[in-house]
This record gives C-alpha cells, sequence and structure tokens, in this order.
C-alpha cells in the first residue's frame, strides 16, 4: 500500500533538504551543489538565499569563487540565470538547453532572427567572444554588421541561447557592480560542456534538493518536457508516494523525510528563492491565496517570511529615509511568539545586508 504524505510532512521534508530547518556549517561550495543551485536573475538578492541557509555566512567568500569561475550565473532551469557550481554546469547546460531552444524558438527573437542561419550566428558569436568578453549590446552590435536588417539585440539571444554563456563578475559579486558580460562558459571555467543531456542525474538532484515531488513538480523547476518516461525509467531505484490529492510523489530511498511535528523557524526568502521555484503544486509551502498575492505585473515577486514552514508575509528594505528599515507585511494576523522570532531572525538579516547602520531596524507594516 502507498503511504499517503500529509501537507506538513512535504513540507518538513523539502526544508530538510533546502536547509531550512536549521542552518548548516558547510562550504558554501556544498550548499550550492545540494541545493542543486540558486536562481540567480537579481545581482545579489540571492545572497540570502545563502544567508538564511548557512551559519557564518561570508558573501565575500562567494563573491572570490565567482570572481575565480569556481561559480558561475549562467541560464540553466527555466531559461532563468541560475547559479551553480561550475562542474555542475557542465552538465546541467547541456540537459537543460532544450529549455533554451524552446526560450528562443517561441519568443519574439526566435520571429525576428527567422531565416537567418543560427548556427553560423552562433559560431561568429563564440568566434567573437573568444577574443573578449563583451557585454550583449556589443555583441550584439559585432555581429549585425554581418546580417543586414537583423538587430543586434535579437542576434545577441540567440548567443545567449544556444552557445553556452556565463556573466562575468564582477556582475553578481557582493558588493560590486556591473553590466552584464558575456563569455563562453567552457573557456571561462575551463571544464568543457557534457556531450549531451543527462536528464536522469538532473532528476536524481532535483529530488535530492525538493523531493517527495511529482513529474510535473520536477518539469516545472526545470522547465523540460516529457520527463515520465525519465522517472519511470528511475522506478527501481526510487520510492513513490502519494499526496493528499492522490497525485503520485517520488523520492530518494534515503533522503530525509522529517517527521511533521519537528518546529520550523521563521526564514527569510529572497524574492526567487528556490522554495517558491521548486514546485508545480506549491500548496506545501504557501496557500493558493497567499501565492496569488505574489503576482507581480513586472515579473518581480516580492521577498517572502517563512512562519512555521510556509509564507505568511512579504518583506523589503526600505531606503527612503536617512536610515535602512526592513519592512514585514503579514498576510495573516501573527501571534507574540511569532513576531518575536520574526524580528529576532529580521534584526540577523539586517546585521547582514547593513552591517554598518546600527540604527536600522525592523517594522512591521499594514498591506498596501
Amino acid at each position: 500500500m502507498v503511504t499517503t504524505l500529509t501537507r506538513r510532512e512535504l513540507n518538513r521534508a523539502t526544508l530538510e533538504r533546502q536547509f531550512l530547518l536549521g542552518r548548516v556549517e558547510r562550504p558554501a561550495t556544498e550548499v550550492l551543489t545540494r541545493l542543486a543551485g540558486l536562481q540567480a536573475q537579481t545581482t545579489h538578492t540571492w545572497y540570502v538565499g545563502f544567508q538564511s541557509r548557512m551559519e557564518d555566512f561570508d558573501p565575500h567568500e562567494v563573491g572570490r569563487l565567482l570572481t575565480d569561475g569556481a561559480l558561475v550565473r549562467m541560464s540553466l532551469m527555466r531559461s532563468t540565470l541560475h547559479l551553480v557550481s561550475a562542474e555542475d554546469a557542465a552538465w546541467m547546460r547541456p540537459t537543460t538547453q532544450e529549455v533554451m531552444e524552446r526560450d528562443l524558438s517561441h519568443g519574439s527573437h526566435g520571429k525576428a532572427t527567422a531565416g537567418v542561419d543560427l548556427e553560423a550566428v552562433v559560431t561568429l558569436g563564440r568566434k567573437i567572444l573568444e577574443e573578449r568578453p563583451l557585454s550583449p549590446t556589443e555583441l550584439g552590435d559585432q555581429i549585425s554588421a554581418h546580417w543586414e536588417g537583423v538587430d543586434g539585440a535579437d542576434l545577441a539571444y540567440v548567443v545567449r541561447c544556444l552557445l553556452p554563456v556565463v556573466q562575468l563578475p564582477p556582475r553578481g559579486v557582493w558588493g560590486a557592480s556591473g553590466q552584464p558580460v558575456l563569455a563562453p562558459a567552457d573557456t571561462w571555467t575551463g571544464l568543457p560542456m557534457a556531450p549531451g543531456p543527462d536528464r536522469e542525474t538532473l532528476v536524481l538532484r532535483y529530488l535530492a534538493a525538493f523531493g517527495p515531488a511529482s513529474v510535473r513538480d520536477v518539469q516545472a523547476w526545470s522547465g523540460l518536457t516529457r520527463l515520465k518516461e525519465v522517472v519511470e525509467g528511475l522506478r527501481e531505484r526510487l520510492v513513490s508516494f502519494r499526496d493528499p490529492s492522490g497525485t503520485e510523489l517520488f523520492d530518494l530511498p534515503d533522503a530525509p523525510r522529517p517527521s511533521a511535528d519537528v518546529p520550523a523557524p521563521v526564514r527569510f526568502l529572497y524574492d526567487f528563492d528556490n522554495l517558491l521555484r521548486g514546485h508545480a503544486d506549491r500548496s506545501r509551502v504557501i496557500s493558493d491565496d497567499h501565492l496569488r498575492g505574489l503576482s507581480s505585473r513586472n515579473g518581480m515577486p516580492p521577498a517572502t517570511v517563512l512562519v512555521d514552514g510556509t509564507v505568511a508575509a512579504s518583506w523589503r528594505v526600505d531606503r527612503s529615509r536617512s536610515t535602512p528599515s526592513l519592512d514585514v507585511t503579514p498576510f495573516r494576523a501573527l501571534g507574540h511568539a511569532e513576531i518575536e522570532e520574526i524580528t529576532a531572525e529580521g534584526t540577523r538579516l539586517l546585521a547582514f545586508l547593513h552591517p554598518d547602520e546600527e540604527s536600522a531596524r525592523l517594522r512591521f507594516t499594514d498591506p498596501a
């Protein structure tokens, strides 16, 4: 008989694997690998993803790893920028390549380059970037000289989708800034790209970081399709469960699945945190009503606060005053103990974000 896992049991299992039941004392690269990467399309908010999961986190160490090429920011799952180790980038990019190809073909850039020899564009783009890294605008300007009537931005996007490229530091380095600058991933890291996709490894790594989960969940996280046959091929190596709605969930046999009564501490999540990007069915961490409230017109979701393992508030840093404040907007009535725990954790986050602002404070605000 297949065991049915409650929402709370699923919640605790995922929080444990995402290092959100307790901070860990591990190297940043190991944490990142266990998380199957962090979405990093913003330049710095993802550092909060480390801060919420690691004891004594040093953002400058991650900046050094980026600068040295041990970590990279590149388009991977869902065709969005992710921070991963150089070793993971070497196989993850070929595995998610079809996602980038679909992004190109279904979007405006694909329509604008219809009829263009895309292979020739990529070959020229690689040659140009091997000479020196360039911004997308600079790259597009150079390529467009060879394709009259095609906008440089569209040609640069072809390269971004069809050639594994990374965004170079100082962009993304803590305390630094810079425009996006691209270089071929293999020349930057010194590691060749894998010759083809490894969908089985991607599924297994996903389950280790996000399971138990359904086929739809892993497809939603990765952007890949037709993963049912991959999961079926792995079935003998997996265990299966049901969620409360009857959906079959898969997991690694030895993966942690804590009891539902394990305490979950307050944690502040960044805007694109893994926990809200890892499943098609996100009910294990957020209610449908609260999920609808996170939708945004500009594609930038608010950062959120976990209370007892589920999303219960949003947060933002208000820098409009002489002293910054961390503003927390609850989605529901909070108990006194919850307010105290949010205040303590938020004060810790403020000390991380603004270590030189001793007068920075946390405020609870009403929804707009």
